[in-house]
């Protein structure tokens, strides 16, 4: 790990233990390409699971569409840990003031029954369907740190970890083999009307597709997927970011439900 690596992990660290907005890295704090970017993001993470504290227990994906790709001028999905600590089941409930904004995504989650190793590769959405053990719907935490969303660049985004603060995993459905990646309808609702809508293969046209992207991916970076963990595939309808005490119910279609609530104080 170079120096550079090492300060800036370090930096990003002490920002979010001190409640400072997001900001893009600049100058000689910019990571020189994605690759660099990945190497803090992996600095970041082993300082968060420092002494065993913590684990990756999983991976997010982000930037599954075209438009957010555009936005921050990239041509593939990026990638971000999960770690074991923020992992929590539905129904959950949460306290907006321990984050700085949050943001909630809605997503299918695979987890997985057997590791994705390099003497595989390369996987597509067939060489991945077996490895997967079961699905749910879930949400993705999103802490944002007040980002401009018109400063954000891809370098910056991943190198803080994708922005990801955890997951919330409704029942999983171990019976899956049947189930519509491409045409579920998933539908988020807010204090029980309709916020959004979308469908399980608008995440790069099919989830096992992002899924085989990020096994390839993490295997480029000298990683791999283990069996047990959680895979999020990628949002089906834009962030929303909500209010104190509101409650949120995400169904999909022919897989299930996860619900979050809010406090009011």
């Amino acid at each position: 790990m170079s120096a550079k690596t090492d300060h800036i992990a370090r930096m990003l660290l002490a920002e979010h233990h001190q409640g400072m907005p997001y900001h893009p890295l600049k100058g000689e704090e910019h990571p020189a390409n994605l690759s660099e970017a990945y190497e803090v993001q992996d600095a970041l993470c082993r300082l968060l699971c420092k002494d065993g504290a913590d684990e990756i227990a999983g991976y997010k994906i982000a930037l599954t569409s075209k438009a957010m790709q555009e936005m921050v001028k990239v041509d593939q999905p990026l990638s971000g840990a999960v770690l074991a600590s923020r992992i929590r089941s539905a129904p959950a409930k949460l306290k907006l003031r321990d984050y700085q904004r949050l943001g909630v995504e809605c997503e299918l989650a695979v987890r997985l029954a057997d590791s994705l190793p390099a003497d595989r590769r390369p996987y597509d959405e067939n060489s991945v369907f077996d490895a997967v053990a079961e699905i749910m719907p879930a949400f993705e935490l999103i802490e944002d740190r007040r980002a401009d969303y018109a400063q954000i660049d891809a370098e910056s985004l991943v190198a803080d970890n994708a922005w990801n603060a955890g997951v919330v995993l409704g029942k999983p459905l171990v019976d899956w083999e049947d189930f519509d990646f491409v045409g579920s309808r998933g539908v988020l609702k807010i204090n029980g009307k309709a916020q959004a809508e979308g469908k399980a293969g608008d995440a790069l046209e099919h989830p096992l597709n992002a899924l085989a992207w990020l096994a390839n991916a993490l295997i480029h970076r000298g990683h791999q997927l283990e069996a047990g963990m959680i895979v999020m595939t990628g949002s089906i309808v834009r962030t929303v970011f909500p209010e104190p005490g509101d409650e949120l119910h995400f169904s999909l279609e022919g897989c299930g439900e996860a619900t979050l609530s809010l406090a009011k104080g």
